[in-house]
């Protein structure tokens, strides 16, 4: 069994500083978090790697370490799947110096999954601990040997011996570890000592605090001071006093100079509170808070140092596939700052209370927290449920993140319990229960666009769905959420939202060979990210939607007058405080090489939150040279909120760069009886005399395999006659009819070996079309990359086109399967729809060849995404049969529970009327097929 003998040393050494001996004192006996962890002496009692003493790291799950049995929280429905009912055996010693002698010395567990027992020395530390995810302690001043070797014994039982804890965390809606997961510590307090400083700090400066004391032997004085985070004292104390025999006392006053907490402007402060028996100071506690009010007002909204928020949110799991639910410090960074690149200002805890290490951090970081107790679709009894509301504000009541307490999910809760969160939570903060329409707020879970008769926008109360949107594979998240953001915008009682969820909950499986990870099907929660944080498509489009500056839509082209319209969306921050700068670019077909011929950095206008103003650029030379004008607006602390592109040139004008005089050969026709094939140098094309499509490509290189278009793609279409023919000119011309759309399609060769086409633009009506154009056909494993300018680097969807910026990108092929193909998640996937189209280079192991676009607003299908094995929902929409498609419509996504149609305006089918003399737009379309 291991020792602590460093800390105890380090410890000694600090006690016999008598400054140190005011302080409250902690000495981790395990690791501080999943990456430095502490081996202790563990035994499994059933599943892998059972009956034998071995070591284990603390904090860790056991099922990640090898041992015990992996479930997820379904499984104990299904009888043909083992539900591992395994204990977890812990023993490790640990030295107490002589010096403690006399103080009050706690026992401290974070969490630990599920129900608990303690032992010191072989006595109980006291009664068990049964709920996973709370800090729970034990005064053990009586059972440990000062100057001595003492035994700590845990058992960890992976369910509990109360039912209504099983249903509240055990048969969840996630995985379902074992183990001590969170660090343990000694407390290390003096013998009178304050228990319980609860501090509720307003916007204002108005401060009090609420002291507890662990005994009362004689009068005492209750001082606080103020401290910036270099230590520079800010205020006059504030004092009160509490007589002897008396435990309880408030301490309050109003500080001057303050500085308001928000995610804006996360400003902290260090208070020190001191109990001073005459003028000794006997114990000293210092804790990091923030200034800020939190107020509910009924039928109206969410107001936080005065002002109404928004919550921009997202579900967050405490998760990392190697570690399950024992996270590190770089976890909780990482999570935290991808949320805040999203321009998320909130996080909901889902579904149980986080580590106190995320919490200092979104303190820290900025960012709102819904603070969940745990109950999934079942809630705790009275029993216990009171005991871990208690322990769950007495961990987390002064953090300034934390301005909502959530009392479980969806059915997972006991109103009998609530009255808890009213006692012991001096802040009042809101309590609402995820899901419910109560307590003054409307939160429930995934609505259709157009929810509801009576609540919603059409309500009486402020709402949020505190889950919106159900991620899974490359649906929702992102897309639809522009449609439902612009809508709840109108609407005064709009709190906010929170996506479902953050990251792909796939785990990994040690008791499997190999490296695997699993989601258990499509269960586990699918992100925004994957399980190692890789960014999908939609975290983008987030970022764009939920960017606190807006650009109003505006046209960008050589006759611009550099005039950009901004609205101010924070709600804390005026815009000269932010920074603005701008870039146009030229670019070159077939090439991802940039030029900048002109860049400035603006002059940040003051526009308060709400406001919008007026920004000129002073780019109107640049742009008669560039294709794309882009514009950047950083956030104060020197953060991009987003980058938005427009491009300025028409997708003809950009076509028409195109080298089309270079050499010039004669073209020569020769015929058989199914084709006709036009050469010209070395450049052969052959087509299909029955039905105009192409047949075989050749350069001096090779073949290239385009074949079999142009296909029209969602319309049904018949061919009603072919013809060819040298134009006067000396250009091969082929042309195609129809019935149907597009009614004429013409193939023009010319004699520098550049191919056209021309597919007649929409004239008759259609309806409920997922897509329309045409298509062809391309192996799929000849092409190694592509480079293109249009939107990107990801893919689109009908209903989730923000975000993917316009310029010049470059990808290699992958063939991944958004939320499935955890062991290579390559991003951003090569295969799907892609908008914009000005131009695309197919890389292959042929010869490469390019594209290009001269019809605005087109998209392009680059191959069919794999289906994936867990479809739901709306989630796998569907694609033309060829290969490369050239369309006018493409379909939205949907999420897990909801199929495109109910996500808004922008999620639904095609519908398309013109009359006789419109001039709308055909496809036209260059092929250069030409060996560099």
């Amino acid at each position: 069994m291991k020792r602590i003998h460093l800390l105890a040393i380090i410890s000694s050494l600090l006690l016999s500083i008598s400054a140190f001996s005011q302080q409250t004192q902690i000495v981790f006996l395990s690791g501080t978090d999943a990456t430095n962890t502490v081996e202790w002496d563990f035994l499994c009692t059933d599943g892998r790697n059972s009956g034998e003493w071995t070591t284990i790291p603390v904090p860790s799950n056991w099922e990640l370490e090898g041992f015990g049995t992996y479930n997820y929280g379904h499984d104990w429905r299904n009888e043909e799947i083992k539900l591992g009912k395994e204990h977890g055996l812990y023993k490790h010693e640990f030295d107490v110096p002589r010096e403690w002698k006399g103080k009050t010395v706690n026992i401290v567990f974070d969490g630990s999954m599920t129900d608990t027992k303690v032992k010191i020395n072989g006595k109980p530390a006291g009664e068990i601990h049964q709920g996973a995810f709370y800090r729970f302690k034990y005064d053990i001043s009586k059972l440990v040997k000062y100057g001595q070797t003492n035994l700590l014994e845990v058992d960890v039982a992976k369910h509990s011996a109360n039912e209504s804890v099983n249903r509240a965390e055990r048969q969840a809606d996630f995985w379902i570890f074992g183990g001590i997961f969170r660090p343990v510590f000694l407390e290390v307090l003096p013998e009178i000592h304050m228990s319980r400083t609860a501090i509720d700090a307003k916007a204002d400066g108005t401060f009090k605090s609420f002291i507890v004391l662990n005994d009362s032997k004689n009068d005492y004085k209750i001082t606080a001071e103020l401290f910036d985070l270099e230590g520079t004292k800010i205020s006059e104390n504030i004092e009160s006093e509490i007589n002897k025999g008396e435990t309880e006392t408030w301490i309050s006053g109003k500080l001057k100079n303050i500085k308001p907490w928000s995610p804006e402007w996360p400003n902290l402060y260090d208070v020190k509170i001191s109990l001073k028996k005459s003028s000794e100071t006997i114990h000293e506690v210092t804790e990091r808070i923030g200034f800020r009010t939190m107020e509910l007002r009924e039928h109206d909204g969410f107001y936080i140092n005065g002002e109404k928020v928004v919550f921009k949110g997202v579900n967050r799991h405490s998760f990392w596939p190697e570690t399950g639910r024992a996270l590190s410090e770089e976890n909780h960074l990482t999570d935290i700052r991808l949320m805040k690149e999203m321009n998320m200002n909130a996080v909901r805890c889902s579904h149980y209370v986080p580590d106190k290490r995320f919490l200092e951090l979104c303190d820290s970081l900025g960012l709102f927290v819904l603070n969940e107790v745990t109950g999934w679709q079942d809630g705790y009894d009275t029993i216990v449920g009171p005991k871990l509301v208690k322990e769950t504000i007495l961990k987390d009541e002064n953090h300034p993140s934390v301005v909502i307490w959530n009392h479980g999910n969806e059915g997972g809760w006991n109103f009998a319990n609530e009255k808890g969160f009213h006692q012991y939570d001096i802040q009042n903060r809101p309590v609402l229960y995820p899901w419910l329409l109560r307590n003054g707020a409307d939160t429930h879970h995934y609505p259709e666009f157009d929810y509801a008769i009576g609540r919603f926008g059409n309500g009486n109360d402020p709402f949020m769905a505190t889950e919106l949107l159900h991620g899974l594979y490359d649906g929702g998240h992102g897309a639809g959420l522009e449609d439902y953001w612009r809508n709840y915008e109108t609407s005064p009682l709009h709190a906010g939202g929170f996506l479902w969820v953050l990251a792909d909950e796939a785990i990994l499986r040690t008791d499997l060979e190999g490296t695997v990870y699993d989601a258990d099907r499509n269960h586990a929660p699918d992100g925004i990210l994957g399980p190692h944080r890789e960014k999908e498509g939609s975290f983008y489009t987030i970022k764009e939607i939920w960017s606190p500056v807006q650009v109003k839509p505006v046209i960008i082209n050589r006759k611009w007058d550099g005039k950009l319209f901004l609205e101010n969306k924070f709600i804390y921050t005026d815009l000269k405080d932010c920074g603005f700068s701008w870039r146009a670019v030229k670019t070159e077909i077939g090439s991802v090489k940039e030029k900048v011929v002109g860049s400035g950095i603006l002059t940040s206008p003051e526009a308060a939150p709400g406001e919008t103003v007026a920004l000129k650029t002073d780019c109107q030379k640049t742009l008669q040279e560039a294709d794309l004008f882009l514009f950047k607006a950083i956030d104060p602390h020197g953060h991009e909120l987003h980058t938005w592109s427009w491009p300025v040139v028409q997708p003809d004008e950009k076509a028409a760069e195109l080298a089309v005089n270079g050499k010039k050969d004669e073209i020569t026709i020769i015929e058989n009886e199914q084709s006709v094939t036009a050469v010209a140098g070395s450049i052969e094309v052959t087509f299909s005399k029955e039905k105009g499509t192409l047949l075989a490509v050749k350069n001096n290189n090779g073949n290239i395999s385009l074949n079999g278009g142009p296909v029209p793609a969602g319309a049904d279409s018949e061919i009603t006659g072919t013809t060819w023919e040298k134009n006067a000119e000396g250009n091969f011309i082929f042309g195609i009819t129809t019935n149907n759309f597009p009614e004429k399609m013409t193939w023009k060769l010319h004699k520098n070996g550049l191919l056209k086409l021309e597919a007649s633009q929409l004239k008759k009506w259609v309806r409920e079309v997922d897509f329309i154009g045409i298509s062809f056909n391309y192996p799929e494993e000849k092409c190694t990359g592509m480079k293109w300018m249009g939107r990107g680097p990801y893919r689109v969807w009908k209903n989730r086109l923000k975000g993917s910026n316009i310029g010049v990108w470059e990808k290699a092929y992958n063939n991944t399967i958004t939320g499935e193909s955890f062991n290579n998640l390559v991003y951003p996937e090569f295969k799907g729809y892609h908008g914009n189209l000005y131009w695309a280079t197919l890389e292959t192991t042929e010869s490469d060849f390019t594209v290009i676009s001269e019809t605005p607003n087109l998209f392009f299908q680059l191959f069919t995404p794999k289906e994936p094995k867990h479809v739901a929902g709306g989630t796998h929409p569907p694609f033309p049969e060829g290969d490369l498609s050239f369309l006018y419509e493409i379909p939205a996504i949907g999420t897990k529970f909801k199929t495109p149609e109910a996500l808004g305006p922008q999620s639904g089918k095609g519908h398309f009327g013109g009359h006789t003399g419109d001039e709308n737009y055909p496809i036209k379309l260059w092929f250069n097929f030409r060996a560099n």
